[in-house]
């Protein structure tokens, strides 16, 4: 059942203003994303909506046969992942705006938005932390076989052991070991620190496909090493970088080959980064020696997607949980919201 900010106002678990000159109309088509029954919620904070001159109204889930009516009317459309393409976009005659609240902007068709005068803006940096932590489980849970031995103990195994402790899983001390980090924006080097912390030893690989067009254009050169001399001698590879054309499936069997039996792969980022099919031969196979990823190429995932099998040797998959820590999700809703402000402030 939708919820208007009004109607939690009304119902005296959240104080809105009364902002009724000029009041726009915007829906957010997927709020359960941050919080069950948003508007209401003991986990986030959402009195910020407070100073927005808008009527918003909040589902808690929107299947794509729902998008046109609901964002028909629409001045100001929030989502997190619901997909709004030019089939759905172009009715919406009323839209000004697309608050995207996340990073990524895949979801959106921002050609269309361009053309016709809508804006779109998305939230940087409000996870760093979170993902990085998320990260770093990932990769401690790989180098101390956590999930093996957690599940030896709960089916009795330490209990009939002959010894004091279980010795049937190898174990990775992390400390002089080589990580590569894919990607080396604000989360990249907040991985990088918790690395070195760690003693690790680290590497940044060079942009995968090339500098941008304006780097290009500045003359700038990337002087990092490349991808491919550097995974032959990586221990652990973590992926931070956005999804573009240029390293869709990134890590194809061809790179796969490179790493060592004994390496780790952790991808937080996105899951077309990496070619699944290619991910699942290699870790049967022993090319590999693990991978822990928290994004996969289709999410909400089919029941029979390859990673989700429970057969493959050293696979963690967690559900894109990552950004999820209730400060990340505040940070996140807050800077949102202000785009919002100022966006509205700024086109009276």
């Amino acid at each position: 059942m939708p919820v208007t900010n009004s109607q939690a106002a009304q119902a005296g678990t959240k104080s809105t203003k009364n902002l009724t000159q000029n009041k726009l109309t915007g829906v957010f088509l997927d709020a359960e994303t941050f919080s069950a029954d948003l508007l209401n919620s003991d986990s986030i904070d959402t009195s910020l909506l407070n100073n927005v001159n808008v009527e918003l109204t909040c589902y808690d889930n929107t299947l794509p046969e729902e998008v046109v009516a609901r964002i028909a009317k629409a001045d100001i459309v929030l989502t997190n992942k619901v997909v709004l393409d030019s089939e759905a976009l172009q009715h919406a005659k009323s839209l000004k705006y697309v608050g995207v609240m996340a990073t990524g902007t895949n979801n959106v068709d921002t050609n269309y938005c361009q053309t016709h005068n809508i804006t779109v803006q998305n939230v940087e940096g409000y996870g760093t932390d979170s993902v990085a932590q998320h990260t770093l489980m990932l990769l401690l849970n790989l180098a101390t076989a956590f999930p093996q031995y957690h599940n030896d103990v709960n089916q009795g195994k330490w209990t009939t052991s002959p010894h004091f402790c279980l010795t049937e899983h190898p174990i990775v001390e992390l400390a002089g070991k080589h990580a590569v980090i894919v990607g080396h924006g604000e989360l990249g080097k907040r991985v990088e620190a918790l690395f070195i912390a760690m003693g690790m030893k680290v590497s940044i690989a060079a942009r995968p496909g090339g500098l941008s067009t304006e780097e290009l254009y500045d003359n700038k050169r990337d002087i990092r090493p490349s991808l491919e001399s550097l995974l032959p001698s990586a221990d652990v590879v973590s992926l931070h970088c956005p999804l573009t054309d240029d390293n869709y499936h990134l890590f194809n069997e061809t790179r796969l080959s490179l790493m060592q039996p004994t390496s780790f792969l952790i991808n937080t980022a996105r899951g077309g980064l990496i070619d699944e099919d290619a991910l699942v031969s290699a870790l049967q196979c022993g090319k590999i020696g693990g991978a822990a990823v928290d994004v996969i190429s289709q999410e909400p995932p089919p029941a029979d997607h390859p990673l989700l099998t429970g057969t493959i040797p050293n696979l963690i998959v967690t559900p894109h949980t990552a950004w999820m820590a209730n400060e990340s999700r505040q940070r996140l809703f807050n800077m949102a919201i202000n785009h919002l402000i100022q966006f509205i402030d700024a086109h009276p």
